[in-house]
């Protein structure tokens, strides 16, 4: 998995503000950094050059293009659960009673446990394409880069 090096950071009149390298913004995106490219020529993605003429992405704008590219569920099903992550099965790992399923979607790695029952029903194997739908009140936000005990002596 790429990991994201340290944001850009500018300064402009009204505050800080966050930018992205085109390969940063491909890498959020889990799309090619000449795709990124080619929507910004196309003027589907808004980016300015830097004093040294690279492109660079707002962090608002590439937020606003993130979101118009979440598409509404192709199965056309009704859900209160918003967070789906399309992807293939790599790995079923099946006992008498439980199956652990794993499924790479993108970059992320979703890993589900559920009845064997379950996985035998949806006909989980490795190779299939299958939509982990997650549902929950607890959800952990990471900032990478930057001190998780700030504040903390």
């Amino acid at each position: 998995m790429m990991m994201i090096s340290a944001w850009h950071v500018r300064r402009v009149m009204c505050g800080v503000v966050t930018t992205f390298r085109i390969s940063e913004a491909a890498a959020l995106l889990g799309v090619s950094s000449d795709t990124v490219r080619r929507w910004v020529d196309a003027g589907r993605l808004g980016a300015e050059r830097d004093e040294h003429g690279h492109r660079r992405v707002k962090g608002a704008d590439l937020a606003a293009f993130a979101r118009a590219q979440v598409g509404a569920d192709d199965e056309g099903g009704r859900s209160s659960a918003r967070n789906r992550f399309r992807g293939i099965v790599t790995e079923v790992i099946r006992d008498a009673v439980m199956a652990q399923v794993e499924i790479a979607a993108g970059p992320f790695r979703v890993v589900s446990l559920m009845s064997r029952q379950a996985a035998d029903e949806l006909g989980l194997e490795p190779g299939v394409v299958a939509v982990a739908v997650i549902k929950s009140t607890n959800v952990v936000v990471e900032v990478p880069g930057r001190d998780r005990m700030a504040g903390q002596l």
